[in-house]
């Protein structure tokens, strides 16, 4: 399957190199090119994009508001935000906004291939710090104890999948809930996809954010 690329960003040479990398994969291909954040949302409605490289300082309508209303008109894009500035206040309000993945713009060109298929096979591209700090700030908001079964969603999951999203929600990788639970990778894969689906969910932070909201996983 061809991922189909939306490139929003204001500096023509990026756009123009990183049409030049996408344009190399035979997996990929540049759909579109916007400058700023009111275009990336009228060619997100129009071409309807699987993932929108994203920038966030941009004239006018900036990166975090083009990304809340890309997923407006058209849910089924995912958006992977570039930027320049590692401030954790960036990836919080990307991530809110419906972002699935956040990614500094020195990452080397195999690293955001790689993060690209990620996000368009429905994973969430986050650093393990900023997974941390996203989780430390929700903290204070989160509900403590009581019984998980409190949230009705989580009646939607089999007990495979609870153990499996107990594991999400700690921060595991694929590979290690593979290893923590005697599954194949792939096994894991599978189950996650449902999880995502009976929930209701985007990705894999979302995941997270639901296993420590609903109480099935406690803050440490």
């Amino acid at each position: 399957m061809t991922i189909r690329i939306l490139i929003a960003d204001d500096e023509a040479l990026l756009r123009m190199a990183f049409g030049t990398v996408l344009e190399a994969q035979p997996d990929m291909a540049p759909v579109g090119e916007a400058a700023d954040g009111a275009q990336a949302v009228r060619l997100a409605r129009e071409l309807r994009p699987d993932v929108v490289l994203m920038d966030v300082r941009m004239p006018g309508t900036d990166g975090i508001e083009a990304t809340r209303q890309v997923i407006g008109v058209s849910p089924r894009s995912r958006v992977l935000i570039l930027t320049t500035f590692d401030l954790d206040e960036y990836a919080f309000a990307g991530l809110s906004a419906g972002a699935s993945g956040f990614l500094l713009k020195n990452t080397r060109p195999e690293e955001l291939l790689t993060a690209i298929r990620s996000v368009a096979a429905g994973d969430a591209v986050v650093s393990p710090r900023i997974t941390r700090r996203l989780l430390e700030s929700l903290r204070p908001h989160l509900p403590g104890g009581g019984n998980a079964d409190r949230d009705e969603r989580l009646g939607r999951l089999s007990a495979r999948e609870r153990e499996v999203l107990v594991q999400v929600g700690r921060g595991l990788s694929n590979s290690e809930i593979a290893a923590t639970l005697h599954l194949a990778e792939a096994t894991v894969k599978s189950h996650l996809g449902r999880i995502l689906q009976k929930l209701e969910l985007r990705d894999r932070i979302q995941a997270v954010i639901f296993a420590y909201e609903s109480r099935l996983v406690h803050p440490a």
